[in-house]
């Protein structure tokens, strides 16, 4: 496996607090991923969309439930003059390096924990005629107990490719995602697995979305080597849809939604060919290949 020396000299800049800074052919690669990620979501004639990298927590209340210890939120000091004075006259930081805070503004704003979360948004209220497809990319915020260079980040980038539709084309989007996926991997010899999964829940005994993701699997993620997921596969029924008032056919819309992890792309990569750039394979050719099949 290659390890951090290996991965510096190459381009990460990896901070423990969970980020990685890349440049050099890792930031190189990190494009090339992206680019290959594009190639796939043209196979649907996905448009391109950009967002902010907060949302309103208002639109968010039930993930606050179900991952209150992944979140990480977008916060300021109240502004009043005493409050901001108290805290520049304060310590500003303790002795651990920890901010000093004073009173706190309203938390209205979370910090991305999925790219997909704002297309739904955005969408809102639109009466769809005929399957939509969209793809953005974001930086995506999860907090988690450990962390480990590329493979398990507090902040990561996240290219996703979303499906608004019936349910039967949902259906078809998500297995021919799979099988692009597959195809690509194939093309640039990195050996993957797809098998049922179901998200970290916080009290996952206690929530209903858990069990019926295990009763009726509606998230299959590929791996590679037992790694964290490279890919997953995601299908949300009607929930976005009625959520965010989007039909179609005059009933809400099913979404469905293919999520790449570009820096665990860029593991699995150096992993399997090595950390020498020459021995990378092409992968904006080989996402050629596969949407011209």
């Amino acid at each position: 496996m290659t390890g951090l020396a290996d991965l510096a000299r190459i381009g990460l800049r990896w901070d423990p607090s969970g980020q990685a800074g890349l440049h050099g052919p890792l930031l190189a690669l990190a494009g090339d991923c992206d680019r290959a990620f594009q190639h796939l979501a043209s196979r649907w004639g996905a448009s391109e969309e950009a967002y902010a990298m907060t949302l309103p927590a208002s639109s968010l209340g039930g993930h606050l439930r179900s991952f209150p210890h992944q979140v990480t939120f977008a916060m300021a000091l109240d502004p009043a003059e005493a409050n901001l004075a108290g805290f520049a006259d304060g310590t500003v930081l303790d002795r651990s390096g920890a901010v000093a805070l004073t009173r706190t503004a309203p938390v209205t704003a979370v910090l991305t924990p999925a790219a997909c979360y704002h297309v739904y948004a955005a969408h809102h209220g639109e009466q769809l005629t005929a399957a939509t497809y969209v793809t953005t990319r974001n930086t995506c915020f999860r907090r988690e107990s450990a962390y480990e260079p590329l493979r398990r980040q507090w902040t990561f980038t996240m290219r996703e490719i979303v499906c608004l539709a019936t349910a039967d084309e949902t259906a078809s989007f998500l297995a021919q995602a799979r099988a692009a996926v597959d195809q690509l991997a194939g093309l640039i010899d990195l050996p993957i697995d797809w098998a049922p999964a179901t998200d970290p829940f916080f009290r996952p005994d206690r929530h209903p979305g858990h069990l019926l993701q295990r009763i009726q699997p509606v998230k299959h993620e590929a791996a590679y080597g037992g790694s964290p997921a490279l890919a997953s596969a995601n299908l949300h029924h009607d929930h976005f849809g009625s959520a965010y008032a989007i039909t179609r056919d005059g009933a809400p819309a099913t979404t469905a939604c293919l999520a790449f992890g570009v820096e665990r792309w860029l593991h699995a990569l150096v992993d399997r060919h090595g950390p020498d750039p020459d021995g990378w394979p092409d992968l904006v050719a080989a996402a050629r290949q596969v949407v011209t099949r």
